[in-house]
Order: structure tokens, then sequence, then C-alpha cells
């Protein structure tokens, strides 16, 4: 009797207070990843720090020129003075023109559901007044603004995103890292004093839903204290009921622990995934941060940017689309235009995308231009089928649908048509597409075919 009275009052108290996550990866590893994060779909990265003033290459760049990169030694000694180090570019870093607000409505704009800023990259400049980075911050040097506090304001104020943090464990250069690094991670004094105090400060002061980490390939996560981190982050934290994190809190880890996988940057796969994954995808086709050198070939056209978002948001992902706002603080309008025509796209098409769910194919066999996600609904079971290349004939074969009696198929976006079609035997339908005006079709970069009461 006595231990059932003990195991109620066990039971009543998780269930007032919910679970206590412990620093193990298994107990981490069960927490249910927050609904909004899986709904949401697509996300905007936004890369900018001290690495914005040269602006030239990467955003590596410190680390290419300290390493003897070729082109960026000879990139500094045509431009810089023989004495010019890397600290000398954030009295350049001034955001003049940083209207946090314009940035919120065109985030918005672009059909994204939440902003991840990088709020410190690995030049271990912060972009907030952080008590653990004396003159190596936002607020004392360079713009003498708190620029993560007045973006996170404007996103929570005017709009309806979530606001995330970039936040990179490590710092190339930092004395604290270097010796920890030269003892062989045996000592933490860099965790201690610098990389966790100021990742605490982040999330109790900013109160970030997505909590993105890197920077953590070159020693463990008990080194970083990662999972003491992240029981903290499910436990305790202000935003324990909806944070998410991703995969990357130590080496070996990427891929196999922690909370959505990235894999990779760019990870970009064809099947469906039995983790929730995130895509982070750069508009720009090689480099995160903006260049002054950018070519236009050198940007993802939006629909190719779109055909990459169909393919990840089928196999069961989110994608993070990257762009590089400059050191004066707006964003160049190359990346803005891609971002509008992005999100007049999902305007047509959300329908597909928000709160989707893969089907039992991600790519049609027939049609290898086209991928499918879906919705369950009262009566049955809608598929859409995002159609990335117009058909050269009148007619449009899908190979994997098998369609029910009360199936009708329709194209979001182009109002009040029922498309014909033919059943296909053993499975498949062949669409009839009528001749459409030019100014009645719904997009010009891809297409989204609406199938309900699908039989598979």
């Amino acid at each position: 009797m006595a231990a059932l009275y003990l195991f109620l009052l066990f039971y009543c108290f998780l269930s007032t207070f919910g679970q206590r996550y412990q620093p193990t990866w298994e107990s981490l590893e069960s927490r249910p990843l927050p609904d909004w994060y899986d709904e949401a779909k697509l996300g905007i990265f936004m890369h900018w720090g001290v690495f914005s003033v040269p602006s030239y290459s990467a955003v590596w760049f410190w680390n290419y020129w300290k390493n003897g990169h070729r082109d960026i030694v000879n990139f500094m000694k045509r431009n810089y003075r023989p004495d010019f180090t890397y600290a000398d570019f954030a009295a350049d870093f001034k955001a003049e023109f940083y209207d946090p607000k314009r940035w919120a409505a065109t985030l918005e704009a672009s059909g994204a559901k939440y902003v991840v800023l990088v709020s410190k990259h690995h030049e271990g400049f912060t972009n907030w007044p952080s008590n653990y980075s004396w003159n190596w911050n936002s607020y004392d040097v360079g713009p003498h603004r708190d620029l993560v506090g007045e973006l996170a304001d404007a996103i929570r104020n005017t709009t309806n995103l979530r606001f995330g943090l970039y936040h990179s464990l490590l710092e190339w250069y930092n004395p604290l890292y270097l010796r920890d690094k030269a003892n062989n991670f045996t000592t933490q004094d860099f965790v201690k004093f610098k990389s966790m105090p100021e990742l605490y400060e982040l999330v109790n002061r900013y109160k970030p839903e997505v909590v993105w980490s890197d920077g953590e390939w070159e020693a463990p996560d008990t080194y970083w204290t990662s999972k003491e981190f992240l029981a903290w982050l499910y436990n305790d934290s202000p935003v324990k009921d909806t944070v998410v994190t991703n995969d990357r809190w130590g080496k070996g880890d990427m891929c196999h622990h922690g909370g959505y996988f990235t894999c990779h940057d760019k990870y970009l796969p064809t099947t469906l995934q039995k983790r929730k994954f995130e895509n982070s995808w750069t508009i720009d086709k090689n480099h995160w941060g903006f260049r002054r050198d950018a070519r236009i070939e050198d940007f993802y056209s939006t629909r190719e940017l779109i055909a990459t978002f169909a393919q990840t948001v089928s196999c069961g992902g989110n994608m993070l689309m990257n762009v590089g706002p400059t050191s004066y603080g707006t964003i160049q309008p190359v990346y803005e235009e891609r971002l509008l025509q992005f999100g007049k796209w999902m305007r047509i098409n959300g329908e597909a995308i928000y709160s989707s769910k893969p089907w039992t194919v991600q790519q049609d066999n027939a049609t290898q231009t086209c991928w499918y996600t879906m919705k369950k609904t009262e009566t049955g079971t809608n598929v859409y089928a995002i159609i990335l290349e117009w058909p050269d004939t009148n007619y449009l074969y899908l190979k994997a649908p098998i369609s029910s009696s009360s199936t009708l198929i329709t194209m979001l976006g182009y109002q009040d048509y029922n498309f014909s079609y033919s059943k296909v035997q053993p499975s498949g339908v062949n669409i009839t597409m009528p001749n459409i005006s030019f100014s009645k079709i719904p997009s010009t970069d891809a297409w989204v075919f609406k199938m309900t009461d699908i039989a598979n």
C-alpha cells in the first residue's frame, strides 16, 4: 500500500511539474520536439559580424588570413596598412543603416516562420553587450548597439516569427581556448569562464526558441559540458517548453546526438529521414556572409531555392535559408528580392508546406521533378504534388498516387477549376493540362497539384 502511495505521489509530481531531463543523451533525446518547429518548415539564417567588414571570400576570413591563404594575404597587402589587425575591422562594423523593424518585415514576407541570427561566430565577437566579451562586442566597439536585442524586440513586437540564435562554442584565437586546446582539452577554463557563461546569458536575456550551436568539432561534448547545458535548457530555462536545438554539441555528435539533425551544411537527402533534420542552405552558392565581390551568377535563383525547399520538406526536413547582411546594416537587394519572391510563392502554395507531413513517396518515379507532401483530413488523405517543371505535353503523368472515387485534383492558386484526369493501372494518374493564360498561372517557378482523398 505504501509503495502504491509513493508511485501515485511520484506520478502526480511528474504530471504537475513535467519530466526532468538528465544530462545524458538517452534522457535528452527522449524530449519530444516542440510541434511548432516541424510545422514551420522554413527559417531564415543571418550571418553577421566583423567578417562583414572585409566582406571578402568568406566568414572564415580571419582564419584563412592567419593560415596564409594567398588570396586573403594578397587582398590585405593591396588594401590595408602592414600593421593592420583583424580587430581593427571592428571599428568599421558600424551598422549605421540597421533598421531591425525593416528586417523583421522582410523576413516575415519571405514566408519563413522563424529566424536564426548569428550572435557570435568563431571570431568571438558578440553581437550583444556580453558580460563575458569585454571590448569585443557590438556595444563597446563598432555599432555601439545591442544588435541581438533590437532584432529580438522587432521580431516579437511586429511579426509572428519565432526568434532564434546561433552561437559558436569555440573561438579561434581566444587565449583561454588555445590553452585548453594545448592541454588536449583536459582543462576547461574557456568553457567555465567564457563559452558557457555567455550561452546561459544569451538564453536568459533574449529567450531564443532556437539555440543553434556550432564550433564544436575540435572537442568532445564532455569538454563543452553540453549535456549539462541542455538539461538546464529543457528543465529550467525560460524557453524550456518551446526551445529547439540542433546536433552540434561536441566532436562526433553531429548527425548522432542532440535535437534535430543538421549532419553537415547543405544537408539535402533524397529519401525520407528517420529523424527531423534541417537543411541550412545559402542563397549565395558558396558563402555564408555578404561579399562585395559577388556576381549575380553566384546566387541561386528563386526557382532553384524553391526546388531545394520542396525536396527538403518532402524528405521530412526544414530549410534554414541564409542571407548575409552588410556591415552597414542592410539586406542587399539580391537577397531581399529572393526573400520576397520566395514569400510570394509561399503565400500561394503554403497549404502544401506548413504543417504538412512526408507522404509514403517523396519523389515521383515517373516525373523526377515532382516532390510530394501530404495532410490527413477527416475524409482521407490529401496529397500535394510540387511540380518543378511544367510538362511539355498536354498531360502530366504522376506514377505514385492512387486515386479514389472521390478524388479531386486542383492547382493551388488557380481558383475554381477541377483538373480532369484518368486513372492509370496499376497506379498513377494522367492529369489533363488545359491551356492557361500567362496572367492566370499562379507561379512561374513551381506549381502544386492538390489531390484529395488519395487511396494510398
